[in-house]
Protein backbone atom coordinates (compact mmCIF):
# COMPACT_ATOMS: atom_id res chain seq x y z
CA UNK A 1 0.00 0.00 0.00
CA UNK A 2 1.81 3.16 -0.92
CA UNK A 3 -0.12 5.61 0.99
CA UNK A 4 1.73 7.36 3.54
CA UNK A 5 5.18 6.98 0.66
CA UNK A 6 7.68 9.77 -0.15
CA UNK A 7 7.62 9.90 -3.90
CA UNK A 8 9.99 11.86 -6.56
CA UNK A 9 9.38 12.62 -9.66
CA UNK A 10 11.93 11.22 -12.13
CA UNK A 11 12.55 14.08 -14.52
CA UNK A 12 13.81 11.86 -17.67
CA UNK A 13 16.80 14.17 -20.35
CA UNK A 14 17.58 12.26 -23.11
CA UNK A 15 16.68 8.82 -21.61
CA UNK A 16 18.71 9.82 -18.54
CA UNK A 17 17.39 10.36 -15.09
CA UNK A 18 18.13 13.69 -14.44
CA UNK A 19 20.75 14.55 -11.46
CA UNK A 20 18.33 16.53 -9.54
CA UNK A 21 16.03 13.45 -9.38
CA UNK A 22 18.38 10.83 -8.54
CA UNK A 23 19.58 13.45 -5.24
CA UNK A 24 15.94 13.36 -4.15
CA UNK A 25 15.74 9.90 -4.14
CA UNK A 26 18.56 9.95 -1.87
CA UNK A 27 17.08 12.58 0.40
CA UNK A 28 13.73 10.90 0.07
CA UNK A 29 15.17 7.57 1.46
CA UNK A 30 16.17 9.58 4.62
CA UNK A 31 12.95 11.11 4.88
CA UNK A 32 11.36 8.19 4.50
CA UNK A 33 13.38 6.41 6.90
CA UNK A 34 12.39 9.42 9.83
CA UNK A 35 9.23 8.25 8.82
CA UNK A 36 9.20 4.67 8.73
CA UNK A 37 7.76 4.98 5.76
CA UNK A 38 8.85 4.13 1.71
CA UNK A 39 10.15 5.47 -1.19
CA UNK A 40 8.35 5.82 -4.81
CA UNK A 41 9.68 6.51 -7.83
CA UNK A 42 7.59 8.02 -10.72
CA UNK A 43 9.26 7.30 -13.57
CA UNK A 44 7.25 8.93 -16.77
CA UNK A 45 7.75 8.97 -20.27
CA UNK A 46 8.36 6.83 -23.72
CA UNK A 47 10.78 3.50 -23.55
CA UNK A 48 11.65 4.62 -20.17
CA UNK A 49 11.13 0.94 -18.44
CA UNK A 50 14.77 0.01 -18.73
CA UNK A 51 15.50 2.84 -16.11
CA UNK A 52 13.24 1.68 -13.35
CA UNK A 53 16.40 -0.78 -11.90
CA UNK A 54 18.63 1.53 -11.78
CA UNK A 55 15.92 4.20 -9.39
CA UNK A 56 15.84 1.31 -6.86
CA UNK A 57 19.54 1.08 -6.62
CA UNK A 58 19.12 4.55 -5.39
CA UNK A 59 16.61 4.28 -3.21
CA UNK A 60 13.13 3.92 -4.59
CA UNK A 61 10.95 0.76 -3.15
CA UNK A 62 8.53 0.64 -5.79
CA UNK A 63 8.90 2.58 -9.25
CA UNK A 64 5.22 3.71 -10.60
CA UNK A 65 6.11 3.43 -14.19
CA UNK A 66 3.87 5.07 -16.54
CA UNK A 67 5.84 4.43 -20.48
CA UNK A 68 3.77 5.61 -23.00
CA UNK A 69 4.26 6.73 -26.40
CA UNK A 70 2.49 9.65 -26.34
CA UNK A 71 4.63 11.25 -23.69
CA UNK A 72 8.11 10.39 -25.45
CA UNK A 73 8.23 14.72 -25.22
CA UNK A 74 7.44 16.64 -21.98
CA UNK A 75 3.95 19.06 -22.00
CA UNK A 76 2.54 19.97 -19.26
CA UNK A 77 -0.74 18.84 -19.36
CA UNK A 78 -0.49 14.86 -20.39
CA UNK A 79 2.60 14.75 -17.37
CA UNK A 80 -0.12 16.71 -14.95
CA UNK A 81 -2.80 14.18 -15.63
CA UNK A 82 -0.65 10.95 -15.21
CA UNK A 83 0.93 12.14 -11.86
CA UNK A 84 -2.57 13.54 -10.75
CA UNK A 85 -3.79 10.22 -11.17
CA UNK A 86 -1.17 8.38 -9.63
CA UNK A 87 -1.43 10.74 -6.64
CA UNK A 88 -4.90 10.13 -6.10
CA UNK A 89 -4.51 6.52 -7.09
CA UNK A 90 -2.08 6.01 -4.15
CA UNK A 91 -2.17 8.75 -2.06
CA UNK A 92 1.61 9.28 -1.37
CA UNK A 93 2.67 11.41 1.77
CA UNK A 94 5.02 13.25 0.13
CA UNK A 95 6.08 14.37 -3.58
CA UNK A 96 8.87 15.67 -4.38
CA UNK A 97 10.33 17.48 -7.74
CA UNK A 98 13.49 18.82 -9.26
CA UNK A 99 13.07 22.77 -9.40
CA UNK A 100 14.19 22.62 -13.15
CA UNK A 101 12.18 24.16 -15.76
CA UNK A 102 10.17 21.16 -16.03
CA UNK A 103 9.30 20.78 -12.06
CA UNK A 104 8.55 24.46 -12.34
CA UNK A 105 6.11 23.70 -15.03
CA UNK A 106 4.69 20.79 -13.80
CA UNK A 107 4.46 21.35 -10.32
CA UNK A 108 2.38 23.98 -9.36
CA UNK A 109 0.12 22.24 -12.43
CA UNK A 110 -0.35 18.79 -9.62
CA UNK A 111 -0.65 20.93 -6.75
CA UNK A 112 -3.82 23.04 -8.18
CA UNK A 113 -5.50 19.72 -9.63
CA UNK A 114 -4.94 17.88 -6.40
CA UNK A 115 -5.90 21.25 -4.64
CA UNK A 116 -3.18 21.18 -2.07
CA UNK A 117 0.23 23.03 -1.14
CA UNK A 118 3.68 23.54 -2.84
CA UNK A 119 6.85 25.00 -2.09
CA UNK A 120 8.88 26.28 -4.84
CA UNK A 121 12.85 25.81 -4.90
CA UNK A 122 13.27 24.68 -1.48
CA UNK A 123 17.11 24.06 -0.14
CA UNK A 124 16.42 21.17 2.20
CA UNK A 125 13.92 19.63 3.54
CA UNK A 126 13.71 17.85 7.13
CA UNK A 127 10.60 15.83 9.29
CA UNK A 128 9.69 17.67 12.61
CA UNK A 129 7.02 18.36 14.98
CA UNK A 130 4.16 21.33 14.79
CA UNK A 131 1.46 22.68 17.05
CA UNK A 132 -1.33 24.90 17.46
CA UNK A 133 -3.50 25.39 19.96
CA UNK A 134 -6.15 22.54 18.37
CA UNK A 135 -4.24 20.01 17.20
CA UNK A 136 -0.38 18.59 17.43
CA UNK A 137 1.25 17.28 14.24
CA UNK A 138 3.91 14.96 15.00
CA UNK A 139 5.87 14.40 11.58
CA UNK A 140 5.75 17.00 9.11
CA UNK A 141 7.95 18.16 6.31
CA UNK A 142 9.32 21.24 6.95
CA UNK A 143 10.02 22.75 3.69
CA UNK A 144 13.02 25.47 4.00
CA UNK A 145 13.75 28.11 1.66
CA UNK A 146 14.95 31.67 1.24
CA UNK A 147 12.64 34.29 1.12
CA UNK A 148 12.58 37.96 0.73
CA UNK A 149 15.33 38.29 -1.73
CA UNK A 150 17.37 35.47 0.52
CA UNK A 151 17.20 37.98 2.98
CA UNK A 152 15.74 35.42 5.80
CA UNK A 153 15.22 31.57 5.56
CA UNK A 154 11.88 30.01 5.60
CA UNK A 155 10.33 27.09 7.10
CA UNK A 156 6.86 26.54 5.42
CA UNK A 157 4.35 23.26 6.59
CA UNK A 158 1.22 22.04 4.77
CA UNK A 159 -0.41 20.72 7.76
CA UNK A 160 -3.67 19.66 7.05
CA UNK A 161 -3.35 18.74 3.01
CA UNK A 162 -1.77 15.89 1.46
CA UNK A 163 0.19 15.13 -0.38
CA UNK A 164 2.97 17.63 1.16
CA UNK A 165 4.73 18.98 -1.99
CA UNK A 166 8.16 20.89 -2.82
CA UNK A 167 10.13 21.46 -5.95
CA UNK A 168 13.71 21.41 -4.45
CA UNK A 169 17.34 23.20 -6.00
CA UNK A 170 19.95 21.16 -8.16
CA UNK A 171 22.91 19.97 -5.99
CA UNK A 172 20.96 20.67 -2.50
CA UNK A 173 21.39 17.21 -1.90
CA UNK A 174 24.73 15.05 -2.58
CA UNK A 175 24.04 12.08 -5.22
CA UNK A 176 22.92 8.32 -3.44
CA UNK A 177 25.91 5.93 -4.25
CA UNK A 178 24.26 3.21 -6.03
CA UNK A 179 23.20 0.01 -4.48
CA UNK A 180 23.90 -2.90 -6.81
CA UNK A 181 21.71 -5.63 -6.84
CA UNK A 182 19.10 -3.63 -4.73
CA UNK A 183 15.51 -5.11 -4.97
CA UNK A 184 12.37 -3.05 -5.56
CA UNK A 185 8.68 -3.33 -7.35
CA UNK A 186 7.97 -1.61 -10.62
CA UNK A 187 4.28 -1.22 -10.61
CA UNK A 188 2.98 -0.44 -14.25
CA UNK A 189 0.14 2.11 -14.64
CA UNK A 190 -1.96 2.93 -17.79
CA UNK A 191 -2.63 6.10 -19.03
CA UNK A 192 -6.03 7.57 -19.10
CA UNK A 193 -5.71 11.05 -21.04
CA UNK A 194 -8.59 13.48 -21.62
CA UNK A 195 -8.87 15.28 -24.76
CA UNK A 196 -8.33 18.43 -23.35
CA UNK A 197 -5.03 16.85 -22.41
CA UNK A 198 -4.02 16.80 -25.61
CA UNK A 199 -3.89 19.92 -27.46
CA UNK A 200 -0.43 20.86 -27.34
CA UNK A 201 2.10 19.14 -29.78
CA UNK A 202 5.84 19.77 -29.98
CA UNK A 203 7.00 20.01 -33.28
CA UNK A 204 10.76 20.51 -32.72
CA UNK A 205 13.05 20.67 -29.86
CA UNK A 206 16.06 22.72 -29.86
CA UNK A 207 18.60 23.48 -26.65
CA UNK A 208 21.68 25.60 -26.04
CA UNK A 209 24.78 24.53 -24.32
CA UNK A 210 25.68 25.48 -20.83
CA UNK A 211 28.64 27.45 -21.24
CA UNK A 212 29.10 27.66 -17.10
CA UNK A 213 29.07 23.95 -15.45
CA UNK A 214 29.27 25.15 -11.53
CA UNK A 215 27.97 22.04 -10.30
CA UNK A 216 30.08 19.48 -11.92
CA UNK A 217 33.74 21.99 -11.42
CA UNK A 218 36.25 20.77 -9.23
CA UNK A 219 37.95 23.68 -8.80
CA UNK A 220 35.60 27.08 -8.24
CA UNK A 221 37.06 30.37 -7.83
CA UNK A 222 34.60 32.44 -6.63
CA UNK A 223 34.02 36.54 -6.51
CA UNK A 224 32.34 38.57 -3.97
CA UNK A 225 31.34 42.29 -3.66
CA UNK A 226 34.93 43.32 -2.41
CA UNK A 227 36.28 42.61 -6.17
CA UNK A 228 34.98 45.92 -6.41
CA UNK A 229 34.08 46.54 -10.14
CA UNK A 230 32.78 44.13 -13.49
CA UNK A 231 37.12 44.75 -14.60
CA UNK A 232 37.81 43.66 -10.91
CA UNK A 233 36.14 40.08 -12.23
CA UNK A 234 39.13 39.95 -14.44
CA UNK A 235 41.30 38.76 -11.70
CA UNK A 236 38.77 36.22 -10.58
CA UNK A 237 38.96 34.51 -14.13
CA UNK A 238 42.63 35.02 -14.49
CA UNK A 239 43.12 32.94 -11.15
CA UNK A 240 40.28 30.44 -12.60
CA UNK A 241 42.31 30.38 -15.65
CA UNK A 242 45.31 29.31 -14.18
CA UNK A 243 44.03 26.50 -11.98
CA UNK A 244 42.00 24.72 -14.69
CA UNK A 245 38.83 26.12 -12.93
CA UNK A 246 35.50 27.71 -13.14
CA UNK A 247 34.50 31.20 -12.21
CA UNK A 248 31.57 31.65 -9.77
CA UNK A 249 30.32 34.77 -7.92
CA UNK A 250 28.00 35.90 -5.05
CA UNK A 251 24.37 36.91 -5.77
CA UNK A 252 26.21 40.75 -4.66
CA UNK A 253 28.20 40.65 -7.51
CA UNK A 254 25.91 39.42 -9.47
CA UNK A 255 23.34 41.89 -8.63
CA UNK A 256 25.83 44.75 -9.32
CA UNK A 257 25.75 43.50 -13.00
CA UNK A 258 29.38 42.80 -12.91
CA UNK A 259 29.12 38.63 -13.88
CA UNK A 260 25.80 36.76 -15.20
CA UNK A 261 23.54 35.00 -12.93
CA UNK A 262 24.44 31.17 -14.26
CA UNK A 263 28.07 32.28 -12.10
CA UNK A 264 25.84 32.74 -8.87
CA UNK A 265 26.67 30.55 -5.57
CA UNK A 266 24.71 29.97 -2.55
CA UNK A 267 21.09 30.04 -1.91
CA UNK A 268 19.68 31.97 -4.40
CA UNK A 269 22.55 30.57 -7.00
CA UNK A 270 24.09 27.18 -7.18
CA UNK A 271 24.93 24.54 -4.74
CA UNK A 272 28.80 23.26 -5.27
CA UNK A 273 31.00 20.69 -4.03
CA UNK A 274 33.67 21.39 -5.63
CA UNK A 275 37.67 19.74 -4.56
CA UNK A 276 38.88 23.17 -4.56
CA UNK A 277 36.70 27.00 -3.73
CA UNK A 278 38.63 29.78 -3.43
CA UNK A 279 35.99 32.38 -2.22
CA UNK A 280 38.17 36.43 -3.19
CA UNK A 281 36.20 39.13 -1.51
CA UNK A 282 33.40 37.20 -0.39
CA UNK A 283 32.25 38.29 3.49
CA UNK A 284 30.77 35.02 3.80
CA UNK A 285 26.86 35.60 4.23
CA UNK A 286 24.77 32.57 5.60
CA UNK A 287 23.05 32.49 1.88
CA UNK A 288 26.45 31.75 0.14
CA UNK A 289 28.04 29.70 2.76
CA UNK A 290 24.83 27.15 2.59
CA UNK A 291 25.52 26.66 -1.04
CA UNK A 292 29.80 26.15 -1.14
CA UNK A 293 30.55 24.99 2.90
CA UNK A 294 30.88 21.81 1.69
CA UNK A 295 33.77 22.11 -0.97
CA UNK A 296 36.66 19.91 0.23
CA UNK A 297 39.01 22.53 0.35
CA UNK A 298 38.28 26.46 0.99
CA UNK A 299 40.76 29.08 0.82
CA UNK A 300 39.39 32.54 1.73
CA UNK A 301 41.14 35.60 0.28
CA UNK A 302 39.51 38.48 2.48
CA UNK A 303 40.93 42.21 3.87
CA UNK A 304 38.52 41.45 6.79
CA UNK A 305 40.35 39.30 8.94
CA UNK A 306 36.99 39.08 11.00
CA UNK A 307 34.78 38.13 7.85
CA UNK A 308 31.85 35.72 8.55
CA UNK A 309 33.64 33.25 5.15
CA UNK A 310 37.07 32.20 7.61
CA UNK A 311 34.59 29.99 9.90
CA UNK A 312 34.28 27.73 7.11
CA UNK A 313 37.75 28.29 5.33
CA UNK A 314 40.24 26.07 5.65
CA UNK A 315 43.12 28.25 4.64
CA UNK A 316 42.95 32.21 4.95
CA UNK A 317 44.80 34.62 3.45
CA UNK A 318 43.79 38.77 5.27
CA UNK A 319 44.88 40.98 2.78
CA UNK A 320 43.86 42.56 -0.63
CA UNK A 321 42.57 40.43 -3.38
CA UNK A 322 44.44 42.55 -5.94
CA UNK A 323 47.84 41.70 -4.76
CA UNK A 324 47.44 38.19 -3.65
CA UNK A 325 45.76 37.01 -6.35
CA UNK A 326 48.74 38.14 -8.94
CA UNK A 327 50.69 36.86 -6.55
CA UNK A 328 48.67 33.43 -6.49
CA UNK A 329 48.90 33.06 -10.53
CA UNK A 330 52.48 33.29 -10.85
CA UNK A 331 53.73 31.33 -7.78
CA UNK A 332 51.36 28.85 -9.67
CA UNK A 333 52.63 29.11 -12.93
CA UNK A 334 56.02 28.84 -11.82
CA UNK A 335 55.79 25.69 -10.36
CA UNK A 336 52.95 24.71 -13.39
Amino acid sequence: MARGEVWVFVQVNDGVPADVSLELLGKARELADDLRSEVGAMLVGSAVAPLASRLIEVGADRVYLADDPSLSEYVTQPYARVVHDLVKKYQPDIVLYGATSSGRDLAPRVASMLRTGLTADCTDLQIGPHKTKEREYPQLLYQIRPAFGGNIIATIISPDHRPQMASVREGVFRLPDPVPGRKGEIIPTSTNFLPEDMQVEVLRRSGAERHVDLKGAQIIVAGGAGVGSKDGFGLIHQLADAFGGVVGATRAAVDAGWIGHEHQVGQTGVTVRPRLYIAAGISGSVQHRAGMSDAARILAINSDPDAPIFSVAHYGVVGDLHEVIPRLVRAYRSKA
